[in-house]
């Protein structure tokens, strides 16, 4: 058995390898096609302009959903292992909301363009990204507070380590952000594509781009540490008959009548 086959492994890895793979096969369409620069452009400038912009926004609608489902199962893992300690459960609550809210941010990102409707473009960005590291933070918690007897150590630092990442980029691009767009390099620069490295600004543009890249990595980044969680986790589906037909309301048959239709593993 390969170690992406190992009980719900696959939904992590997946949800890593399709975002990564949306945000590469957009960058090489627009680099191809000429539309930004081939020198770190911004994540959202590769998606911009058509046909990448389909591709981006359809391929990141799909991280949206496997990114709720491997929270979804996250969260269900923390509740089954430590049903009775208060204090991870409404911590593991809030990071469930945390995780999903963050995945409507990511959808925000797919289908509102950067260069057409920026500030909705960027409430996204904030969501993702932001409420995203708040939801970091609170499964770096959840590992500490459910170590040794639940998680290893190894575990718990490499999600601290990963959470750490993503503050210090979220902090070098907003500052580098900040200078770029306070006015002293130029007019409507959120919708420049493509740049010259001699022009004003090009310093902080490449910090933040590279910055912006670094945070989206690092994202990604923490949910590798889910794999070896989820290879020791299945899901049962039990489906239950109520009654011998479909056209009838299930309260017209006796409870005697309910047969089980489908009960395994998925």
């Amino acid at each position: 058995m390969w170690w992406f086959q190992q009980g719900l492994s696959f939904l992590p890895a997946a949800l890593v390898v399709w975002s990564a793979a949306s945000f590469v096969f957009s960058y090489i369409t627009a680099i191809v096609l000429h539309h930004v620069d081939p020198l770190v452009p911004y994540i959202s400038d590769t998606g911009t302009i058509p046909p990448e912009r389909c591709l981006f926004g359809i391929m990141l609608n799909v991280s949206t959903f496997l990114g709720i489902a491997t929270m979804y199962v996250r969260y269900k893992q923390v509740f089954a292992l430590s049903p009775e300690k208060l204090n991870i459960l409404r911590l593991n609550k809030l990071g469930l909301v945390l995780g999903w809210m963050s995945c409507f941010g990511l959808c925000i990102i797919a289908n509102f363009q950067k260069c057409i409707l920026y500030y909705i473009h960027v409430l996204g960005a904030c969501l993702t990204f932001g409420v995203g590291s708040i939801y970091m933070l609170v499964q770096t918690i959840l590992s500490y507070l459910m170590q040794p007897e639940l998680h290893s150590k190894d575990i718990f630092w490499a999600r601290l380590a990963v959470f750490l990442w993503s503050c210090s980029s979220i902090l070098s691009m907003f500052v580098s952000s900040v200078v770029l767009y306070s006015g002293l390099y130029g007019q409507n620069l959120v919708q420049k594509l493509h740049w010259d490295y001699q022009e004003r600004g090009y310093t902080p543009h490449i910090i933040s781009t590279i910055s912006e890249w670094s945070l989206a990595f690092s994202f990604l980044s923490f949910f590798l540490t889910y794999i070896r969680d989820f290879q020791k986790i299945s899901l049962r589906a039990v489906v239950s008959l109520q009654g011998q037909t479909l056209h009838e309301s299930p309260g017209s048959f006796r409870a005697e009548e309910q047969a089980l239709l489908v009960a395994g593993s998925i």
